[in-house]
């Protein structure tokens, strides 16, 4: 299953950037640089980017278009990444995220 898009009307995503590869959890996962990280993940079936620090629920895509929290993950260590508008760069490492936290060294 893919939730990438591959056409629209507005939008021009036939012109896909190189593939590369990033970490998600420990885990190689391939992506298309300049794509925004969320991207990648929903289409390798990630759906879960955080935690809330409550109740531990899972939070993964809500608006898409960074005006939430919803989709933030640790990113290269910086905590509260908003995945839907982070674009992608080979070698990414990505971590998700429980609770607050104040990233990792």
């Amino acid at each position: 299953m893919c939730l990438r898009v591959e056409e629209h009307v507005i939008l021009n995503v036939e012109k896909k950037g190189k593939p590369v590869e990033i970490m998600v959890d420990g885990r190689p996962v391939e992506a298309y640089e300049g794509e925004p990280i969320l991207a990648a993940l929903l289409a390798k079936g990630i759906k879960i980017n955080r935690y809330t620090i409550k109740r531990q629920e899972p939070r993964g895509v809500f608006c898409g278009i960074g005006q939430c929290t919803d989709c933030a993950m640790i990113v290269d260590g910086r905590p509260n990444v908003r995945t839907c508008i982070t674009p992608v760069k080979a070698g990414m490492v990505i971590k998700t995220q429980y609770g607050l936290t104040k990233g990792e060294a």
